[in-house]
């Protein structure tokens, strides 16, 4: 990150110089450079936010599994238990009823611990489409980004050949199909 940087501040000095010739049209390729590097470098911080976002979802995703394991761990050490008390009861005698009555009630409690589980579940498939989403825009981004950079090294071979109109119009264009590229990430 930081050789782009540097390379918006040669660009930028570029500009500079040119516009101390005098010449209006190379100070106005001097302006589309500095606005090309500002449209970079908000491309570019955007690119960086839903690649931290990205990796977030993933872990709260992975968070959420283990969660949604230690749930259903424990849904079946409730079936378990369950099965026990009825096959306590199924032999009879004295406690017959108390095992009945811990076989419901772990029946029961498997019954909520399961809800829980598949909960955890959804929102496990939440934070991973939610982090697919945010990968995507993240190769949108890197592609405008670079479209961006682009521009500004071409925007500044109208300063090298000292005013040739080409390339400052076709940074122009690259500069505008990496803002359009940029859109496109957030449709």
């Amino acid at each position: 990150m930081e050789d782009s940087t540097q390379e918006h501040l040669e660009n930028a000095e570029h500009a500079e110089h040119a516009a101390h010739e005098g010449n209006p049209f190379l100070t106005t390729v001097s302006v589309t450079i500095a606005v090309l590097a500002v449209l970079a470098a908000t491309v570019g911080s955007f690119e960086s936010l839903e690649t931290a976002e990205a990796i977030n979802d993933k872990s709260e995703a992975a968070y959420l599994q283990n969660k949604a394991s230690d749930q259903w761990s424990f849904f079946q050490a409730k079936s378990i238990k369950k099965n026990s008390y009825e096959i306590a009861a199924a032999m009879g005698g004295p406690a017959t009823d108390q095992f009945q009555a811990n076989a419901k009630r772990n029946e029961a409690d498997g019954a909520e611990i399961e809800a829980k589980a598949t909960e955890f579940e959804k929102q496990v498939d939440e934070k991973l489409r939610d982090s697919d989403l945010r990968e995507y825009r993240h190769h949108v981004l890197t592609f405008a980004v670079t479209l961006l950079h682009i521009s500004i090294a071409v925007a500044t071979l109208s300063i090298i050949t000292r005013g040739k109109r080409w390339p400052w119009i076709g940074s122009l264009a690259l500069g505008a199909l990496g803002a359009i590229a940029a859109g496109f990430a957030y449709i």
